[in-house]
């Protein structure tokens, strides 16, 4: 039982210490499994607060696993209807993909919203509960499946992305994947200024430079690097020109 207690201490001191966190608004439930996994949930303000939390509780000695229960705070009121139909029309509409089946969830069952090509076989099952968005099929690369998954964030009702999305045939991760899948997913978004951003990605960690036009530019560059599957922290050294 001291053990447990210590390392429930060691996560909490880390994250009350962690300015983007705001463990006082936004509160953290800490449990330690017999097994020694910890369960983090609570309702964080950002991904990046998100995402920074669960590295922090993995990081403390006599942590064996973490449970991720933690979900973002939504930056617009959104019914799981609402999220579903906005994530389903931007899978549909995204070039990039436009060769996989896409399907909701309604009820019970999956119903087509789009065939798959006829050079094709993957498929994007889409669900959400409660504002969390699950990806399940098939996909043939990495990217696609990042892509896929920064769409879902992307959708302001948003809580959180289980993306469960098998990559066929397996593909090799690597630091270039994931730096071609941030680049990818900042191409993508019509609010920022790809060319004007470099990307590095080693081990998970990405670093952003280059100039952008203002600040909310810059948090919405690193947002969206946050978003990408496989990203564990964002280093923004972006510049603003204004």
């Amino acid at each position: 039982m001291t053990d447990e207690l210590e390392i429930v201490r060691r996560i909490k001191s880390a994250l009350t210490d962690e300015p983007r966190i705001h463990l006082r608004s936004h509160p953290v439930a800490i449990a330690v499994e017999p097994d020694g996994a910890v369960v983090l949930q609570g309702e964080l303000p950002t991904i990046a607060a998100k995402k920074t939390a669960l590295d922090l509780a993995a990081a403390v000695p006599g942590v064996a696993g973490i449970v991720d229960r933690l979900r973002v705070a939504p930056s617009q009121k959104m019914t799981d209807g609402e999220i579903r139909d906005h994530v389903r029309d931007a899978l549909v509409e995204e070039p990039a993909i436009d060769r996989y089946e896409i399907r909701i969830l309604h009820g019970a069952q999956f119903q087509t919203c789009r065939e798959a090509s006829a050079d094709s076989s993957g498929r994007i099952d889409l669900s959400v509960e409660d504002g969390v968005v699950t990806l399940a099929g098939r996909v043939d690369s990495l990217s696609h499946q990042r892509l896929a998954g920064a769409i879902a964030w992307w959708v302001p009702g948003t809580r959180d992305v289980i993306n469960g999305l098998e990559v066929t045939p397996e593909q090799q991760d690597s630091d270039e994947e994931l730096e071609e899948a941030v680049k990818l997913v900042l191409e993508k978004d019509p609010l920022v200024n790809a060319d004007q951003v470099l990307v590095n990605a080693r081990n998970g960690i990405v670093t952003l430079e280059g100039v952008v036009a203002n600040d909310m530019e810059s948090d919405m560059v690193e947002t969206d690097a946050w978003s990408v599957l496989g990203v564990e922290r964002v280093n923004n050294r972006l510049k603003t020109a204004a």
